[in-house]
């Protein structure tokens, strides 16, 4: 049964917008990776034939305890795959209707008169979780237990911590922790260097040694059915990814856009830094992200945020609603090369011609942000690592603007730093698992130039002159002007 637990449980992940299909697998604790992988990539795939057997059946009013991810789980195996292997009362209820299934199933043959399963499938959906499986370049395990062992996993996710990012919104730091003290966890404090979280084993945890809420547990802690996670007092969410916001750092009261929200982590992480108090409108075009979105939203406890369904692009800066709009997270679709859970096959779809057709959506999107009247800050991100959508990107449309803004150091300690594609994008700054044990990220902070002010690419902003989050006002904030001397 824990095979089919493992399933459900990924596939209420995917839905609720937690993570790509890959990282929800290589978290969720279950030891044979490659079986559960496979499951859930085939009950995807017949995920539309799979609803309408569920309706067609009526399993789900009959049986109102099962949940509907644990049921088309159940129902694949049963009619698709090579039978059910657990025990139990789910297989005793999957077999009571089994016979309904089976009679639902040859009703749908006829009505598209098809004679097999796989032909029920669309053309684009006619593909093995096999396929799929070499495609990404990963060969099976020799080992007798048919999963995947840890070699075969890509390096980088093996090495990449589980990080939490305490909900301020619901509780704080200190009670977080002596939470999972409760649960025997040993808490270690505050870290005090890379290697200290690289070494984390067992159930272990430290406070992070950048951002002042976040938690790094091993990679393999899984705590999707932790009730600090199912209740919203806690969000998983990698390091990087809690960067956008944090540098933002919006004051309490701010009016702030998170042009491309869904699924909502780093929406509500603005939240938690505006504590509630201000305005957030986020965007996000896809209906299904948007409702996830709000699910996510709702148990993180935000209030004061307006969700549209709407193109950011097709958004009119100029409507009185956005006046006082001061602040623009942009985080735009993207490659997602950055991901360390894509495997080898995965990187090569990024052609050239992709690359391309993203970057001049980055641009557009970029350049209409900056078109808002009264905003003073963004932050523009992507989970990628080309630099035709991160530096190329931000070099062109600060050239468009000219001395309108300027771009400025973000978080002068990090690490890793943009690359010198121009003059000022050592101000940038980029994640990776080898040096920040994060996913690949990247990060440009822009400000608007007082009039008078530098070109924006000619005169970053040096560390000295931004304080590290912690130091001074809010994370990488403009100094305060100092006087004269006499």
């Amino acid at each position: 049964m824990a095979l089919y637990s493992a399933a459900a449980a990924v596939l209420a992940g995917l839905e609720r917008g937690e993570g790509g299909l890959k990282s929800l697998v290589y978290n969720s604790g279950f030891p044979h990776v490659r079986q559960l992988y496979a499951l859930v990539s085939e009950t995807l795939r017949y995920a539309s034939v799979l609803e309408k057997l569920l309706d067609g059946a009526a399993l789900l009013q009959a049986e109102k305890k099962l949940p509907p991810q644990l049921a088309k789980v159940l129902v694949y195996d049963l009619l698709f795959g090579k039978g059910l292997k657990c025990g139990g009362r789910w297989k005793a209820l999957a077999r009571r209707h089994r016979a309904r299934l089976e009679a639902e199933l040859a009703r749908m043959k006829v009505r598209q008169k098809v004679s097999r399963n796989e032909d029920l499938l669309s053309p684009e959906k006619a593909v093995s979780a096999a396929g799929e499986w070499a495609r990404a370049g990963w060969p099976p395990c020799v080992g007798s237990s048919g999963g995947m062992c840890l070699t075969c996993l890509p390096p980088a996710a093996s090495q990449v911590p589980r990080y939490v990012r305490v909900n301020t919104l619901k509780t704080c730091v200190d009670d977080v922790i002596d939470f999972f003290k409760r649960q025997g966890y040993a808490y270690l404090g505050k870290a005090a260097s890379m290697e200290e979280l690289k070494a984390l084993s067992g159930k272990k945890f430290l406070l992070d040694l950048h951002l002042p809420e976040l938690l790094v547990f091993p990679s393999q802690t899984d705590l999707h059915d932790n009730l600090l996670y199912t209740s919203g007092h806690i969000i998983l969410q990698d390091k990087a990814s809690c960067l956008p916001a944090f540098l933002l750092g919006p004051v309490a009261g701010s009016h702030v856009i998170d042009a491309c929200a869904a699924p909502g982590n780093k929406t509500s992480h603005l939240a938690a830094i505006l504590k509630n108090k201000g305005q957030i409108f986020a965007f996000d075009v896809d209906p299904k992200r948007v409702a996830t979105m709000n699910t996510l939203l709702t148990r993180a406890g935000v209030t004061g945020c307006q969700l549209a369904q709407q193109d950011f692009l097709t958004v009119d800066p100029r409507d009185p609603k956005y006046s006082r709009v001061t602040h623009i997270l942009l985080d735009p679709s993207c490659s997602g090369s950055g991901m360390v859970t894509r495997g080898p096959g995965e990187e090569a779809a990024s052609s050239a011609e992709r690359l391309q057709a993203l970057s001049g959506f980055q641009r557009r999107v970029l350049n209409h942000a900056l078109s808002f009247p009264a905003l003073k800050r963004l932050v523009y991100s992507t989970c990628s690592l080309h630099q035709e959508e991160n530096e190329d990107v931000v070099q062109a449309v600060l050239q468009k603007w000219g001395s309108a803004f300027r771009l400025v150091t973000a978080f002068p300690s990090w690490p890793c730093r943009g690359l010198a594609a121009f003059s000022g994008a050592e101000s940038c700054l980029r994640a990776s698992p080898a040096e920040t044990l994060t996913h690949g990220f990247f990060v440009a902070m822009l400000e608007r130039c007082e009039e008078g002010a530098a070109a924006p690419s000619s005169l970053p902003a040096t560390a000295k002159e931004h304080p590290q989050p912690g130091e001074g006002t809010e994370p990488g904030a403009a100094p305060k002007k100092r006087k004269k001397k006499k």
